[in-house]
């Protein structure tokens, strides 16, 4: 189908906004993308792209500490957990920098050559199809370098109203601040602070062990600092498979960090070159940096959307349905702004499926099951739909099996310590509904399950795929074998 003399608003220009815009001019619109920041918005500039990139420089430098282990040695090197390796945070913090820029100019370089329009300010909702643009808003001054993370430093420019047949809101999210721990930008640090650190912390205390406190609190520690990383649940990751966020949680500990659980964060000051954060049991802990990872907030505020008869829900998210409709008709909404799941592969494919229902073309509804997700620690733990939860609560009928990597060839090889594969399948037709895997690079390992779990493929069908041999993948088709001994 063609959409052709259609136009499309997009407030927005993060995964959720640029890869609707793509589809909308794919199917013949013409697309506006308004973005205060840059394109890429925030998962490429300061959360998602630079937060894995810290990890992955993290993580090359565990190969030197493991390296004794599969031995390898460096002549000359002081003791083995030391072969001389440091990170100069500044290199370290420029390179992710590029990195992050270099893909949001890749972004805009795809948007125009598909004919995308994109208007540098901040976008406020009048009504169905119109959108008032304050432009200029988010630009640096003249000849300095490009620095997104930090907050916008000039006045508007003017404004101008923008209609379109569709509108589209995807403009995400921000840190979530305590009232008692206001950041500084210098000692006390949310994740769009600490890219414009000069010097390792000496002393890190993460506040928060969701998804991007334990994916921080690893990376720093594998940068070389001491970590304390402070959880007011009864282990870190409480929202992740149990066994897996064990198994992070227990190598966490292993290699230096202090966890410390059923402790919640009432406050954090600064005293000089050091922090304080008090517990709410009166414990003080101590350290050079806070970092709060303590959630997000949707970026909802001062854009006119309850005034235009836009629906939110008490945290401030857009309420939308399955196809992406808010209550107002012709407006949609994407990504973490609407609170569905905050993954920039869900808000992409939000936006994808919003254009593509209001522009009138084939679309499914959005489907949750279906949805892998990855934490980036080391071990990576990643799962697809059904979780052990449903199972053992009774929620899904069905049955699972686990099996440790340390008896895989390949991980033998590889020196894997720690790590699992399981699979879920329904009981009766065997159909793989889920798994988990924890390991090395699990959000490759993965995209097989998926695969099974949106194209309902039975334990049986899975097996006789062949797998290479030594392999990682080779105990996902030996999980699927034993499921099927079980359901027999």
């Amino acid at each position: 189908m063609s959409a052709a003399g259609k136009s499309v608003v997009i407030i927005g220009g993060g995964p959720g906004g640029y890869e609707a815009a793509l589809v909308a001019a794919q199917l013949g619109a013409g697309v506006t993308v308004v973005e205060r920041s840059g394109v890429g918005g925030a998962a490429v500039l300061t959360d998602c792209v630079p937060s894995k990139a810290l990890i992955a420089t993290a993580d090359f430098m565990d190969r030197f500490t493991a390296a004794e282990r599969i031995g390898v040695h460096f002549d000359g090197a002081g003791v083995p957990q030391d072969q001389g390796v440091t990170a100069h945070i500044p290199h370290v913090n420029r390179r992710i920098m590029n990195l992050a820029q270099a893909q949001s100019r890749d972004i805009s370089e795809r948007l125009e050559s598909a004919g995308v329009d994109v208007v540098q300010g901040a976008g406020r909702l009048l009504g169905p199809g119109r959108v008032e643009v304050v432009e200029g808003v988010g630009e640096v001054e003249s000849g300095e370098e490009p620095s997104p993370h930090k907050e916008d430093r000039r006045e508007a420019s003017g404004s101008r109203v923008l209609e379109g047949d569709l509108v589209l809101i995807a403009t995400g999210a921000r840190p979530r601040i305590m009232d008692t721990a206001v950041p500084d930008g210098e000692r006390i640090l949310t994740w769009q602070h600490i890219w414009d650190l000069a010097e390792l912390p000496e002393h890190l205390i993460v506040i928060g062990s969701g998804v991007t406190g334990a994916e921080l609190a690893h990376a720093y520690l594998g940068l070389g600092c001491a970590v304390t990383l402070i959880s007011s649940r009864d282990r870190v990751l409480p929202g992740e498979d149990a066994d897996a966020a064990n198994v992070v949680e227990e190598v966490f500990r292993r290699r230096g960090m202090t966890v410390l659980n059923r402790s919640r964060a009432g406050g954090v000051r600064r005293e000089g070159d050091s922090v304080v954060v008090t517990l709410e049991d009166g414990r003080e802990v101590r350290g050079s940096h806070a970092l709060l990872a303590v959630g997000s907030l949707p970026n909802t505020t001062d854009m006119g959307l309850e005034e235009a008869g836009i629906r939110l829900a008490p945290s401030g998210h857009i309420e939308v349905d399955r196809v992406s409709r808010t209550s107002l008709p012709g407006v949609y909404a994407a990504g973490d702004c609407t609170g569905v799941l905050p993954l920039a592969s869900v808000a992409a494919m939000q936006g994808r499926i919003a254009v593509a229902h209001a522009l009138g073309d084939a679309v499914a509804p959005l489907s949750l099951r279906r949805v892998s997700s990855n934490i980036f620690t080391d071990p990576e733990i990643a799962t697809v739909g059904v979780s052990q939860a449903d199972i053992d609560e009774g929620r899904v009928d069905a049955r699972g099996v686990m099996l440790p990597l340390t008896k895989n060839p390949r991980a033998k090889m590889q020196n894997v310590q720690d790590g699992f594969v399981k699979l879920f399948a329904k009981t009766g037709s065997s159909t793989i509904v889920g798994g988990v895997v924890v390991g090395p690079r699990a959000s490759e390992l993965i995209f097989p399950i998926a695969l099974a779990v949106a194209n309902r493929l039975n334990v049986d069908q899975f097996a006789a795929t062949y797998t290479v041999y030594p392999s990682l993948s080779g105990s996902l088709s030996e999980a699927a074998r034993q499921l099927h001994e079980i359901a027999d």
